[in-house]
Parts: C-alpha cells; sequence; structure tokens
C-alpha cells in the first residue's frame, strides 16, 4: 500500500534512472562492470559483519561484505585497469535519517596506476552530470574544493561541512589563556562570528543557549555583540579587557554590527560542539542557501586513532596507503602519520569514502603490525590479497559513492528510507517480511549451531 503512493513510485523511477545514468557513464569512461562474490570471509571495515554459517565446515562462518574492497584490488592485480559496479553492501550499523541498517547500494570504482587527483577527476564529473541531470538546483562547479581533514574539524567542527553555511569557527585560545576567565581556563577555546548578529533578537540568543545545553549537552555557550564604537555587550563583556578584545576583533574577522559565540571545551568535544553549533546558528538565521548543492573534498585524513579501549586501531580504510609509505610508518608516532584517504561530502552530507590502495606487501605488513595485527594473522585474514601482492601489483585508487545517499539529497527526503523499495525499519526489522525470525532447530543443526537463549 505504501509503494501504491505517487510519491514513492516516483522516487523508484528516478532510482531506476539514476542508476541507469551512472551505468552509462562509467561504460564511456572506460570501466568494466564486474559482480563480486556476496558470500566472502570477514573483513575489518569498520562495521559488525553480517555472518552466515557454513553447512559445510563446522564452526566455519561465510560474512556478507561490508563492501567489495579485497576483490576490486584484485581485480587491479590481474590486470583489469578500470572497474565498477552497482555493488550491494551490508553493514550491521545503527540506521540513521542517512543510513539504511543492514544493506545499502553504492557505484564503487576503482582504478589501476591512479592517483588521487586521477579519482578526483573521474569522479567529479560524474557526480557534476548527474546532480545536473535529476536536480533543477544549481551545481556547484568542478573541481570541488579540497579541505584537509584537520582545517575542516577547526573551520567547520566536522569531516562533513556543509558549505552552503558562510559561517566559520575561528580559534581563539591564544588570546584566552592568559586571561582569570573561569569558564575558559584550560580549555579551547573556538568562537563563531555572525555577521549582523546585533539585529538579532534576545530570543535567539536565549535559544541558543538553550540548545547548546539541551540538545549538545554542553555546560553553556558565551555569546557578545560588538557595538557601533567597538566596544562589547553581553555576559562576559567585562571580563575581555581592551587589549585582549582588538585582538579577538582582529582575529575573528569580526566587525561592528556582528555577535561572536564563544565554545570552550577540551580536545575531541570542543570541535564537535563548535560544529553542532554553527549548523543551528545557520539554520535558525536562514543563511543555508538551499538552492544550490555544494561539494568538497575532504583529503589528509589520519591513518590512525585511538578507540575506546585505548588501542591503536585504523581510523579509515585499512587497505588504504599511508603517506610516507615505509618510511613514515617507521619514523612518525602513529597519530602523526596521513593516509591518502578522501570524503565526497555534499550539503553537509558524507556521499563517499576512498583512498589510494595500499600495494606493497611490506608497507601492508607495518601498516597492520601497528594495528596491532600480527603477519601471521595479515596472511591468514587476507591471504589472497597479500598473495597477490606479491606477484606484481600497479598502484590503484578508487571510491564508491553511496547510490541511496545521492537519491535521499536529489529528492529532498529526510530519511534513506524514502528512496528503498523495501527498507528495514530503525531497528533493523523488514516488518514486511517479518525479518529477522526464528528457524528451526533442524536448520541451526545443519549448520552446527545451538542458541544459549530460549
Amino acid at each position: 500500500m505504501d509503494l501504491r503512493a505517487r510519491k514513492n513510485l516516483e522516487n523508484l523511477k528516478l532510482r531506476a534512472e539514476l542508476i541507469q545514468f551512472l551505468r552509462n557513464q562509467m561504460i564511456e569512461e572506460g570501466f568494466l562492470e564486474v559482480q563480486t562474490p556476496i558470500l566472502t570471509s570477514s573483513s575489518p571495515e569498520g562495521a559488525r559483519d553480517y555472518l552466515v554459517p557454513s553447512r559445510m565446515y563446522p564452526g566455519k562462518f561465510y560474512a556478507l561484505p561490508q563492501a567489495p574492497q579485497q576483490f576490486k584490488q584484485l581485480l587491479m592485480v590481474s590486470g583489469i585497469d578500470k572497474y565498477f559496479q552497482i555493488a550491494p553492501c551490508f553493514r550491521d550499523e545503527d540506521a540513521r535519517a542517512d543510513r539504511s541498517p543492514g544493506e545499502f547500494y553504492q557505484l564503487d570504482m576503482e582504478m589501476a596506476f591512479s592517483t588521487q587527483e586521477d579519482v578526483f577527476e573521474v569522479m567529479e564529473k560524474i557526480i557534476y552530470n548527474t546532480f545536473k541531470k535529476f536536480s533543477d538546483k544549481k551545481v556547484a562547479e568542478y573541481p570541488f574544493p579540497r579541505i584537509p581533514y584537520n582545517e575542516a574539524m577547526l573551520k567547520y567542527g566536522t569531516d562533513k561541512p556543509d558549505l552552503r553555511n558562510p559561517l566559520e569557527i575561528k580559534d581563539v585560545t591564544n588570546i584566552f589563556e592568559k586571561l582569570d576567565i573561569k569558564v575558559f581556563n584550560g580549555k579551547i577555546v573556538r568562537t563563531i562570528t555572525l555577521p549582523n548578529g546585533t539585529n538579532a533578537t534576545r530570543t535567539f540568543y536565549d535559544g541558543m543557549v538553550d540548545f547548546a545545553i539541551e540538545e549538545c549537552k554542553a555546560k553553556g555557550l558565551a555569546w557578545l555583540k560588538v557595538n557601533d564604537d567597538r566596544s562589547l555587550q553581553g555576559p562576559i563583556a567585562k571580563l575581555i579587557p581592551e587589549e585582549a578584545r582588538e585582538r579577538l576583533l582582529t582575529q575573528t574577522n569580526t566587525k561592528a554590527g556582528d555577535s561572536i559565540f564563544f565554545i570552550a571545551e577540551h580536545k575531541g568535544l570542543v570541535e564537535k560542539l563548535a560544529g553542532e553549533i554553527r549548523k543551528e546558528i545557520g539554520i535558525r538565521q536562514n543563511l543555508i542557501d538551499d538552492s544550490v548543492y555544494k561539494f568538497c573534498w575532504i583529503v589528509d585524513f589520519p591513518m590512525y586513532e585511538i578507540a575506546d579501549n585505548g588501542k591503536i586501531e585504523f581510523c579509515h580504510n585499512p587497505f588504504s596507503m599511508p603517506q610516507g609509505g615505509l618510511e613514515a610508518l617507521k619514523s612518525k608516532e602513529p597519530l602523526e602519520i596521513l593516509a591518502y584517504q578522501y570524503d565526497i561530502v555534499c550539503n553537509g552530507i558524507e556521499l563517499s569514502s576512498g583512498a589510494v590502495r595500499n600495494h606493497d606487501p611490506e608497507i601492508m605488513i607495518k601498516a597492520f603490525e601497528i594495528a596491532g595485527y600480527t603477519k601471521q594473522e595479515i596472511e591468514n585474514r587476507f591471504s589472497a590479497l597479500f598473495n597477490a601482492f606479491h606477484f606484481g601489483a600497479p598502484p590503484h585508487a578508487g571510491i564508491a559513492p553511496g547510490i541511496d545517499r545521492m537519491l535521499m539529497i536529489l529528492t529532498g527526503e529526510e530519511s534513506i528510507r524514502e528512496v528503498i523499495a523495501f527498507p528495514m525499519n530503525s531497528k533493523a526489522q523488514d516488518l514486511l517480511m517479518g525479518s529477522p525470525s526464528y528457524v528451526t532447530d533442524r536448520q541451526l543443526k545443519d549448520v552446527h549451531i545451538k542458541l544459549d537463549v530460549k
């Protein structure tokens, strides 16, 4: 009954047309479409696997692919220069507005003898043409801006910045580290300047404070207005001496008539809070241009990060090439190492992740060793890829834009489920088919499984 609604039918028609358009563009660019297996082995791709027990091999499991990562790299080694497919991917993740639990589709592609810029050149053209064809909105011209990860986290408070929002975040910790302002002491201090903010009502400022405390779980949100004579007005105005005031206005490029919001927190949290507050100010002040699609590349991601358990793990794709190669892995601290990894972002939504791949077995061993894997584990878990690299692997790189997310943006839907024919609900249930469901004892016995719950 839901699919009978005209809107849903139009979304499905658009989906079919968009997939065909993407396929035709890839073929015109010289890419060969290759299907890769659905039943494969478990691989550390960043999410939980969906496991399928083996009947013939007791205690062993297949995994549904989180992405065709190893297969497409093997295609590069085998001599296929340009590969693509409309690939189903399976990840046991919690649902979000832009993420469907379980299954999603992507335009998966890989290129041999290519650099990061080669991938950008191909993908920018395809993304631009696709959004121009299927929307009446303005599409920002390519080449799209390249923004290093650290810069994005500072200026926008996120690695998925919405460039339609003109507000930028500034770091002013150096101004306040010597001032005895209790709420700022010992913390990183970031600011957001709102042009012509003195025209905003007191209700707006009080609402932003409430938003920071209630929605963002911040301890508070300080703000100041800049009067025509460049004096300051607001809750903390009296705490800022004249010399610091002038440095603040200069460093944040704030003029008379503007206002400034202050976010003070420790590293890791200050970026998140500043990003959420920047977004909310943009929405409440109608600063976001809804008539355009703006894209950007986020580049230079960290290779590693610290997990919740305190151990070092891969920050992005584990098969990525570290910048500086083997020498960087040997000489730098893990958290200092950058990778040739990149995301493409549209209007604050991540469309895709990609990377220049690691094609050298020696670099692969060292990269995984830093993340806690032994050489034996690499040979066991990634045997096909590890062995293939010893026969001569070309440099290669790829990316995989999400088709469901493209459709969600193009249709203006707020949930990705609106562009999928038979989506799961937010609790990863298919209520239509009654999935997940119980199976019989005989079925469990066939695959050598006993349940520890009734």
